[in-house]
């Protein structure tokens, strides 16, 4: 691929405009033309800001992930839906998010449904006159991250996480596969679970589950690699430390590997040099967790700090995480100026 150095970037998910906030609380009030609808014209104002903001890489912005029963646990077959979260009230954690008994044997016969949000997203694309002017990203997240929401259940051989991780990885490679079959040309798999939860598990076994899930697609197309510490209700979960994920993490079989930087005010900058040596480094320029609007000449100064360690050709440059919990007003302001910033630096190159 011919890429332009200061590769400007997101993760996936994007704001919902306020009016699908809205239907998302009252699907049972609409048919399946009205959803598909709305997919539609979610998607397409997603894909407006981003071409408007100036990215060189979009994605659909994940606004057909409506709820869990259509996003990725609504695709599986053997698991309990109806999942009522352990505290509703109070402040908010990860504790006010429901997880799902698993029934049955896991299975996804029709997918994953990324597949059909990448169609979707080409399709929206080529109708806006995208193509040639930027990639078009799909994203999803890796089986360990996807199992988190999940219950082992013993008696069905889910003994733990790493158990449920394993019965998932071939219906996210499954879906992996035929998104390169459809012509995807840049993938984003996934996993902040990796990173939240590196400080207490072997990280090598990490490093294992990402490369076989993988494996089919590498070479075939960009594989990205997504590591935060959490970003529900923009609250974080796990040591915000990437150290103990390293060295073990510089074997992973991804050609960008995404990090949290800006939220954590640059902290373990230095590392981005030792993942350059071995692949694009995708650096969290913008914060997403604050509301403090970044000018271009704050993403500029941030991008010349990450130039100490990393050149300009092996550097992209994203948010943190998605975009998912932030108003659309700033996450529009926000993407507008990462994009001004990585311009201001081009130009002195």
């Amino acid at each position: 691929m011919d890429l332009r150095p200061l590769r400007t970037s997101v993760i996936g998910s994007y704001p919902f405009p306020s009016w699908l906030e809205h239907a998302s609380a009252h699907l049972e009030r609409f048919g399946p033309d009205d959803i598909a609808e709305l997919q539609a014209d979610a998607v397409t104002c997603a894909v407006k800001d981003q071409l408007a903001a100036g990215l060189d890489v979009i994605t659909d912005g994940e606004q057909t992930r409506l709820d869990f029963n259509l996003s990725f646990y609504g695709h599986l077959r053997g698991i309990d839906l109806e999942s009522a979260p352990p505290r509703r009230w109070g402040p908010p954690a990860h504790d006010q998010r429901g997880r799902h008994r698993i029934l049955a044997p896991l299975e996804a016969p029709k997918g994953l449904g990324a597949l059909e949000e990448y169609r979707r997203l080409e399709g929206i694309a080529r109708d806006l006159g995208a193509p040639g002017r930027v990639t078009l990203k799909a994203s999803m997240p890796g089986p360990y991250t996807l199992s988190g929401r999940l219950v082992p259940n013993p008696d069905l051989g889910y003994a733990d996480r790493w158990a449920v991780a394993e019965a998932l990885l071939p219906l996210v490679r499954r879906e992996l596969e035929a998104l390169v079959a459809a012509g995807c040309r840049e993938i984003s798999v996934d996993e902040p679970s990796m990173s939240c939860y590196g400080h207490r598990e072997d990280v090598r076994r990490f490093v294992d589950l990402f490369n076989r899930t993988v494996e089919a697609i590498s070479g075939r197309t960009r594989v990205c690699m997504h590591l935060c510490f959490g970003n529900y209700k923009a609250r974080a979960i796990g040591p915000r430390q990437i150290a103990p994920l390293f060295p073990a993490f510089l074997d992973m079989h991804c050609d960008e590997m995404h990090v949290e930087m800006a939220s954590r005010e640059f902290s373990e900058l230095e590392l981005i040099g030792q993942v350059a040596r071995r692949r694009d480094v995708a650096v969290g320029i913008v914060d997403v967790k604050s509301y403090y609007l970044e000018t271009p000449e704050d993403i500029a100064a941030r991008i010349r700090r990450c130039l100490e360690h990393v050149p300009a050709d092996r550097l992209v440059l994203a948010p943190d995480c998605g975009l998912s919990q932030t108003a659309r007003w700033a996450a529009r302001r926000k993407l507008q100026s990462l994009c001004a910033g990585a311009e201001l630096v081009r130009q002195t190159l």
